[in-house]
């Protein structure tokens, strides 16, 4: 049911509007509980409806189960014709919907007594306006990197100065360069939706109020620093660095495991730093000729290894067996050596296990973020949209190594088996690597906890909020 009223005193309420996908929603849900259970907010999250995936309503339902004082507004979507953009990404589908329904949130938000909104940045254009209207000061999470962030900022730019060449590299003033080939594909296709939507929000970021990104400042102070003297674009509001939001145990672990998956009672019976964690994330799946060689890298590495096999894209049901996908005889070969899964796993909760010792992600920056939080070693193997850039993150930030060779989608390069086993094994047995993620962890956790300054942002953006709610 929608919830309406004021706050309570001068607590602020602070009500966060998140977009679709997985992605999307974790940083937000993260965001919801650092802001009620550790800066005194009255806080509200927008549930957009349908929803586009059963994981999110699992995830928003448990959000909701384990902090009571959270609580949901619900915004029924406006009726959109899909046909409009045949073939295009679900995801991509469903933002352009939530955008044309944004006139909606007018009258579901006036009334709640609010004393500012969080807009996810693929709204942000479109939802920044309808909360000036009703005098909301409005504020943006960045879900992706500070790096990700200063590309938004400075593309519609970098268009205008560029105007009618095709993308190429591009030099974000303060920062450094993004090469082409690890630009988001649909942005090389000036017409795709994502890319009106794209530079839409990236031209629109200036008229927030403020923006928090999920990092933290030992991670990408270049990219931080930058945003914040202006460098990247001019007039461009307070950045909050406020990462890596983490969150607190919701009921799903539990879950997990009394329906059978038990891959935390096997990671207990591993060495320390022994296990290799393999997942590509909920969003897209690896070609099937990969995930052979991947297996045969795996089990030539020696390495035990965890691996949550992906074969469909997000939230479509995957029926093939673990044996069609893996080749025959590899799960009796890998007894012993491999847990595998195609199961949702809590992987914060492996992360944080001490028997993890590299983790294999196609650097989703939710799995970035969690690595850091644990300092676990990431070999990056980005697949699709922003990852390369969050992997170049990783590498230039210490947290691992991303091998650039290395194919992501449109390109038809499979990855020898034996490649990825010499990789993971040399990975693997670096001592230095391993350290320098340590100290990554180490940082993310102090920069992240009481008197960090990833703590003192969040505060002077409540400071902010509560100072509204004081003066209304």
């Amino acid at each position: 049911m929608p919830t309406s009223g004021g706050r309570t005193g001068d607590r602020p309420h602070v009500i966060l509007l998140p977009s679709a996908g997985m992605g999307h929603l974790v940083p937000f849900s993260r965001l919801a509980v650092a802001l009620s259970s550790g800066h005194g907010c009255d806080v509200s999250v927008v549930a957009v409806l349908p929803t586009v995936s059963a994981a999110e309503s699992r995830h928003l339902q448990g959000l909701l189960d384990a902090s009571p004082a959270v609580r949901r507004l619900d915004l029924h979507l406006a009726p959109f014709d899909e046909s409009e953009f045949p073939g295009a990404d679900p995801f991509f589908l469903r933002f352009e919907a939530m955008r044309r329904s944004a006139p909606l949130l007018g009258p579901l938000l006036a009334d709640t007594g609010a004393s500012a909104l969080v807009t996810d940045i693929a709204l942000a254009s479109v939802v920044i306006p309808v909360a000036k209207e009703i005098h909301l000061p409005c504020y943006v999470l960045f879900t992706a990197s500070a790096a990700m962030l200063s590309f938004c900022a400075y593309f519609p730019t970098y268009l205008d100065t560029n105007a009618g060449r095709v993308v190429g590299d591009v030099d974000i003033p303060g920062v450094y360069r993004i090469p082409k080939a690890s630009i988001p594909q649909a942005l090389h296709d000036p017409n795709h939706l994502f890319t009106r939507q794209f530079v839409a929000n990236g031209q629109d970021l200036a008229k927030a109020d403020g923006v928090l990104v999920n990092t933290f400042d030992a991670l990408e102070l270049e990219a931080v620093t930058a945003l914040r003297q202006g460098s990247v674009a001019a007039g461009f509001p307070p950045v909050f660095s406020v990462g890596p939001l983490v969150t607190v145990n919701l009921p799903a672990g539990e879950a997990a495991k009394e329906s059978g998956n038990d891959y935390m009672y096997w990671l207990d019976a591993q060495p320390a730093q022994s296990v290799v964690y393999v997942s590509f994330g909920s969003r897209k799946a690896i070609s099937r000729d990969q995930v052979r060689e991947l297996a045969i890298g795996l089990e030539a590495s020696g390495q035990p290894f965890l691996w949550v096999v992906k074969s469909t894209v997000v939230d479509r049901d995957d029926s093939a067996e673990l044996s069609e996908l893996l080749g025959e005889g590899f799960l009796e070969r890998v007894q012993g050596q491999g847990f595998v899964t195609k199961a949702w796993v809590e992987q914060e909760e492996v992360l944080k296990h001490e028997s993890i010792g590299l983790f294999i992600s196609h650097c989703g920056w939710n799995s970035v973020t969690e690595a850091a939080a644990s300092g676990v070693p990431v070999l990056a193997w980005p697949r699709f949209g922003d990852q390369r850039v969050n992997a170049g993150v990783v590498a230039r930030g210490g947290l691992g190594v991303w091998v650039e060779r290395w194919s992501w989608e449109g390109e038809e390069d499979v990855v020898s088996g034996e490649e990825i086993a010499e990789k993971v094994k040399a990975v693997m047995a670096d001592e230095t690597v391993r350290k320098k993620a340590a100290s990554v962890g180490e940082a993310a956790v102090k920069e992240f906890a009481d008197g960090g300054t990833s703590y003192r942002s969040l505060t002077e953006f409540v400071r902010r909020c509560r100072d509204l709610a004081v003066l209304d």
